[in-house]
């Protein structure tokens, strides 16, 4: 592959980075289970992950967001999974093992999520990962697609937003890249909803499995 080198790695958190499904699908399911319904089977629920908890609530329950209720079930959800998140959550393989090498090396990477920080940082120690950069749905005025979480945490990183790649399974992370000027990465590994065609997304390269990423990646080894 015949590409500018990155001199830093920027990645989306669940569904890139983290595999956060299993946990998430335990806290919705908990919450079908208090209205007494049947759990929903595991595969429909991850591809609805990266929507957000709303979007849970809403496939759980029906419930649209300016549905009443909705905001009651959207907490118990949250609180569910507060109590558990990082159970079966783990880095992406073959992704660990090469971010451990990139770590190791002292290269910068970081994290650019709409993940709120409540959640994100029990997730983040109990997986042993340090960002050199994070940045959490609630740590500007602003999160993804805006571009303004990436330039910031390209900022931090000390490096040009133009020599990151920002990683990401949604079309809003190819938006915020394209924004702020970084190389947009779609990978089809994550949580994308059937309808959703990942390789329609405005993003620089495309990467099916996690393992082509890994090889990729592995090329700007020094």
């Amino acid at each position: 592959m015949s590409m500018q080198a990155p001199q830093a790695i920027l990645f989306d958190l669940d569904g890139t980075l983290v595999d956060t499904a299993p946990d998430l699908a335990e806290a919705t399911n908990a919450l079908r289970a208090h209205h007494g319904l049947a759990p929903l089977p595991f595969e429909v629920i991850r591809r609805q992950v990266s929507n957000g908890g709303s979007a849970l609530v809403t496939l759980a329950l029906g419930l649209e967001a300016s549905a009443e209720g909705h905001t009651q079930a959207r907490q118990f959800l949250l609180d569910a999974y507060e109590q558990a998140v990082a159970v079966h959550s783990r880095v992406f393989s073959p992704l660990d093992a090469w971010l451990q090498e990139w770590h190791g090396d002292q290269r910068p990477w970081g994290i650019v999520t709409n993940k709120p920080r409540r959640y994100t940082l029990p997730l983040l120690e109990a997986l042993l990962l340090q960002p050199g950069a994070l940045l959490c749905a609630d740590d500007l005025s602003v999160k993804k697609p805006a571009p303004e979480p990436l330039w910031e945490a390209a900022r931090r990183l000390g490096v040009d937003p133009k020599h990151c790649w920002y990683i990401g399974d949604h079309v809003r992370d190819m938006e915020a890249a394209v924004a702020a000027g970084m190389t947009a990465v779609a990978v089809g590994y994550g949580y994308i909803s059937e309808e959703d065609d990942y390789q329609q997304w405005p993003a620089d390269i495309w990467f099916e499995e996690c393992a082509a990423l890994v090889d990729a990646l592995g090329e700007f080894k020094l």
